[in-house]
């Protein structure tokens, strides 16, 4: 670590940072030679498989968004092999902000997530990532207990049908408010700008509609269904383009809810973590169960 230090540079403080599901987070502020300090973040996979895989993606979208106006961290350095770090760990620059999961200010946040998403779709990389790599089946699905049976079994009979025909687009794959950084000011949540997207390990090619779909699961199951509906609006009303179809729409968006029936627990814990505690994973599943329902009631 501290080969990657500007000489006379030391780490006076490390910090954990929570949110994180498949990696460890640490702010490092780092002591400089003129009596400051500077921050960076230490990105560490421990005991995580593939974790070579995710931080070579990482580095390879870190290295691509530089000077693209997309706000996310600059690359220092990168161990994807752990030789140098006790596990495979990425260093990279800090940037201001804070995530942010209230509900309060939501109709200010959505239409700046959705206009940042359709500037990270407009990137043509020289070098396109990987396909994308759909994150659940018709067979592993899990319904939650007590959801409707009838509104799930048809939405699982949506994703047996092959993929509908897509134009690809870079994609970010986990873009969802806990992984977009922002600046509120404390009087004015109006005012509300975002400074930063982070988590770019899972970046891939693939429909603009995955990415929109992902976001709209997360909207709904921390602020309720009709937010998870209305995001796919505001990505249009911020230039994006989506399928033109109603099924083709349709098919990405219960693609990536079904997704989540597989890992409600996993994605609910970082949110109590972060203060909503009342995001149980029960209560989690029930947004989960009312949003699939609505999507199907939308198709209807």
């Amino acid at each position: 670590m501290s080969r990657h230090l500007e000489v006379g540079e030391r780490i006076v403080r490390t910090e954990a940072l929570h949110g994180g599901i498949t990696a460890e987070m640490r702010r490092l502020t780092i002591g400089t030679r003129d009596g400051g300090t500077r921050d960076l973040v230490l990105r560490t996979f421990v005991n995580v498989e593939h974790a070579e895989d995710w931080l070579s993606r990482e580095t390879g979208a870190l290295t691509l968004l530089t000077g693209t106006g997309v706000p996310a961290p600059g690359l220092v350095a990168v161990d994807p092999t752990a030789a140098h770090c006790e596990f495979p760990s990425l260093l990279m620059t800090h940037l201001a902000g804070r995530t942010v999961l209230d509900d309060e200010g939501l109709e200010t946040r959505v239409p700046l997530l959705a206009r940042q998403l359709v500037a990270i779709h407009a990137l043509r990389p020289a070098e396109r990532p990987r396909e994308y790599v759909a994150l659940t089946t018709a067979d592993t699905v899990v319904t939650p207990k007590g959801a409707d049976a009838t509104a799930w079994a048809a939405a699982i009979e949506v994703i047996r049908k092959p993929a509908p025909p897509y134009e690809g687009r870079f994609l970010h794959r986990d873009f969802q408010p806990g992984n977009v950084l922002f600046d509120v000011p404390p009087q004015r949540p109006a005012g509300a700008r975002i400074t930063g997207v982070v988590d770019w390990a899972a970046t891939s090619w693939g429909p603009a509609d995955l990415d929109v779909a992902h976001c709209s699961t997360n909207l709904a199951l921390l602020h309720g269904p009709a937010w998870g509906l209305r995001f796919a609006e505001a990505y249009e009303e911020a230039g994006g383009v989506l399928a033109a179809a109603a099924s083709e729409r349709l098919y990405w968006q219960v693609r990536d809810g079904l997704a989540c029936s597989e890992e409600v627990q996993l994605v609910a814990r970082p949110w109590r973590e972060a203060g909503r505690t009342e995001l149980t994973t029960r209560a989690v599943e029930e947004r989960l169960d009312a949003y699939v329902t609505a999507l199907m009631d939308a198709l209807g």
